[in-house]
């Protein structure tokens, strides 16, 4: 297969997982199995254009933030992002200074697809004919970071997932949850990112040189592809539940346990 293609399909998979609840780590790793291994370097920098790529779907947001001394409300709900960006930022780096990584196997991967699915299908129900709030409280706050430490941990998680599902939990309504999820995973995931970046660029001696004509390709697919996608998911979770992906993420996941 030709590497610009394998490229192209690998953004394609990042930008379509990254914010869905299915996992793109999950899915980027098996991908990888039938696909050219690439590098870390790219694939921390597909996520990263993936992440930018969805900051003009929430305009009405943006603008509030610039504006933040005007309305108390706004500042409340920013320093929310950042404290839930605290929480999760700091295990991280210390997780890093450890040396974890994720295993690269495929039972986890499967093994957290089936139980997630599981548990959206099991929340959902229990969410059925109960009034849900847009409100987000510290609790929420405390549990989307918890739930994204938990997706940086277990591969096949999915980060979107664990953070949605906990806020769905605590009663939030469909939107507001998946809102507060991705306004959080953005300077979550940029950060990471970037730190990624500077640690393999300061030692980009030691390995192979970087193909940085793939790498902008695969960047930009994951980028206009994730755009699509999210903005796509914005318009379904206005009027749909997170059913769909519970079973979908049930489906791949027993599949690849039978592959196993």
């Amino acid at each position: 297969m030709p590497d610009w293609l394998a490229v192209v399909l690998l953004g394609i998979i990042e930008g379509l997982t990254e914010f869905i609840p299915v996992s793109s780590t999950g899915h980027l790793l098996l991908a990888e199995r039938w696909l050219p291994r690439q590098s870390d370097l790219f694939n921390i920098v597909i996520q990263c254009g993936a992440v930018l790529a969805v900051l003009p779907l929430f305009p009405e947001r943006l603008r509030q933030f610039v504006a933040l001394g005007r309305d108390p409300a706004t500042r409340d709900y920013l320093l929310k992002i950042a404290v839930a960006f605290a929480l999760t930022a700091a295990p991280g780096l210390v997780l890093d200074r450890l040396g974890f990584k994720l295993p690269e196997t495929v039972f986890p991967v499967a093994l957290a697809l089936v139980l997630g699915g599981v548990l959206f299908l099991v929340v959902e129900a229990w969410l059925r004919g109960r009034p849900l709030r847009s409100e987000i409280s510290w609790s929420v706050v405390v549990a989307v970071a918890a739930g994204q430490l938990i997706a940086g941990v277990f591969p096949g998680t999915s980060r979107s997932g664990a953070t949605i599902l906990l806020a769905l939990m605590l009663g939030v309504a469909r939107p507001a949850a998946t809102e507060f999820s991705f306004l959080v995973g953005i300077p979550t995931m940029l950060s990471a990112g970037g730190w990624k970046i500077f640690k393999a660029l300061r030692h980009e001696g030691a390995g192979p040189s970087e193909d940085w004509g793939l790498l902008v390709l695969g960047t930009v697919v994951a980028a206009a592809v994730s755009f699509v996608a999210v903005r796509w998911l914005l318009r379904y979770v206005q009027t749909h539940t997170f059913v769909l992906f519970g079973w979908y993420r049930i489906v791949l996941g027993v599949v690849l346990l039978a592959f196993l």
